[in-house]
């Protein structure tokens, strides 16, 4: 019998995985991993533990922010605000901001993303990034091979990427969780 080399039906098979598709091996910095670590776990503990329904009243007529007209009392639907923010419950996680580099993106300080890793991020998606172990929220720019990382704040510089920068895109930006803090 012949040692080493591929052998029929020998390693995993295919599609055999808890997610039931192929798998990928990716390269992560070490410095990367207990935040991998942690983000694998709460998926986990995600799915798991499904999120709880929470039906909240929709009403069917939308609120003039012009001038106002009368409201009536029918209500749509109610609203899981689960099934309205996340399409991907296993590929989604919500991330909180800091700073003020995407403001005219409608991103403030302290505001909660919705991210989902399972779509594409395609040219003027904003994306959740790590670039040489830091996370970033950009509008991502693709011009031929050239990628830019751009903020939606004039005060700040765009970001090329380079072959010598660690880069990764770890999902999109489907939604923003804005508190308003109007006066009363």
């Amino acid at each position: 019998m012949a040692k080493g080399g591929a052998r029929p039906g020998a390693g995993r098979k295919v599609n055999s995985g808890i997610y039931g598709e192929k798998t990928v091996a990716k390269r992560i910095p070490v410095s990367l991993m207990p935040d991998i670590d942690q983000l694998i776990k709460s998926w986990k503990e995600r799915e798991a533990k499904p999120y709880p329904k929470l039906h909240l009243p929709l009403f069917a007529s939308r609120v003039s922010a012009g001038f106002p007209s009368p409201a009536d009392d029918f209500l749509e639907n109610a609203l899981d605000l689960n099934q309205h923010l996340i399409q991907h419950p296993a590929a989604t996680f919500f991330v909180r901001t800091s700073g003020d580099s995407m403001i005219e993106a409608g991103i403030h300080n302290n505001d909660i993303l919705v991210v989902d890793r399972s779509l594409e991020a395609k040219n003027g998606s904003i994306v959740i990034a790590v670039v040489n172990g830091e996370l970033t929220v950009k509008r991502l720019h693709i011009q031929g091979k050239t990628m830019t990382l751009k903020p939606e704040n004039p005060h700040y510089p765009d970001l090329t990427i380079t072959e010598e920068m660690a880069f990764q895109i770890w999902g999109v930006v489907t939604s923003v969780i804005h508190e308003f803090k109007g006066g009363s």
